[in-house]
């Protein structure tokens, strides 16, 4: 018999919890019907709302967001001046060079905005994880500090943090009122963390292509593959708000679920038709 309340585990408790499961969230001391909360056990984290982080991450994926189109914007300006490059009757150097600081103050304003999304990226980041741990333990593949650490592992970072959030997600999901777990489709995970892979890399390769691009007309194509990486990160920066959004209202259901206890089965009757 599996555990009631994961569905994952062998039940090892009266009322068909597994040890885990027990552990987290005891059966009251006047049964299943006990009014109130239930404290964690000794050792397990506090359950932390993660709304506050949500929303600042949200808002500064936004940010992230309009500060990619501003660079869309200039890059076009840019990109544009630079096309008239060999031909003299066309190209306007004092007009290219005020093109060049507009490209490189929008890349700043990209750089800034991205460094606070990323801070605060990490932070929410840690708190659900940390929420997890008090969900099910059982089902996190590494210990909470990785959920910061995994992000400055050269290399590793492509996919260590992906493999944490699946384990974050799956014990974040709802679970039914007779504590059956509930399958929440990864969708929302897989692209975003997909397509946030493919713009990391394709922004690199973009601009160390534009790095050791000399002036002429090959140049504004350098700028064009800088302008499609840019595309690529206003996508990524949408479906990373889609995935906040969705794991964090995941959890506030899941911490209804964990600071109440079941309701006791009723008693048998007619089926209903």
């Amino acid at each position: 018999m599996l555990c009631t309340t994961c569905g994952t585990r062998p039940a090892a408790s009266a009322d068909g919890r597994c040890a885990v499961c027990t552990a987290v969230r005891p059966v009251p001391p006047h049964g299943l019907m006990a009014s109130g909360p239930t404290p964690p056990a000794e050792g397990f984290h506090l359950l932390r709302s993660p709304v506050g982080l949500a929303r600042a991450a949200v808002a500064l994926l936004g940010a992230v967001i309009v500060s990619d189109v501003l660079a869309l914007v200039a890059g076009l300006n840019l990109r544009g001046e630079y096309a008239g490059l060999g031909d003299t009757a066309v190209y306007d150097a004092g007009s290219a060079d005020r093109a060049e600081v507009l490209y490189g103050a929008a890349g700043t304003l990209q750089g800034f905005a991205l460094l606070a999304t990323a801070i605060v990226f990490v932070l929410w980041f840690r708190r659900v994880r940390l929420n997890a741990e008090v969900f099910d333990a059982a089902l996190q593949p590494m210990r909470p500090g990785w959920a910061i650490g995994a992000w400055f592992v050269p290399v590793a970072n492509l996919w260590l943090p992906r493999r944490i959030a699946a384990g974050i997600w799956t014990a974040s999901a709802q679970t039914h009122p007779d504590g059956s777990r509930r399958t929440v489709s990864k969708a929302p995970l897989n692209l975003w963390w997909t397509l946030w892979i493919v713009s990391t890399l394709f922004t690199w390769v973009a601009s160390k292509n534009y790095e050791q691009a000399e002036l002429s007309p090959g140049l504004a194509d350098s700028v064009a593959l800088i302008m499609a990486a840019d595309a690529l990160d206003i996508a990524a920066a949408a479906l990373a708000i889609v995935f906040v959004r969705k794991l964090t209202r995941m959890q506030g259901e899941r911490a209804a679920l964990v600071m109440k206890p079941f309701p006791a089965p009723g008693p048998a009757g007619p089926a209903s038709v």
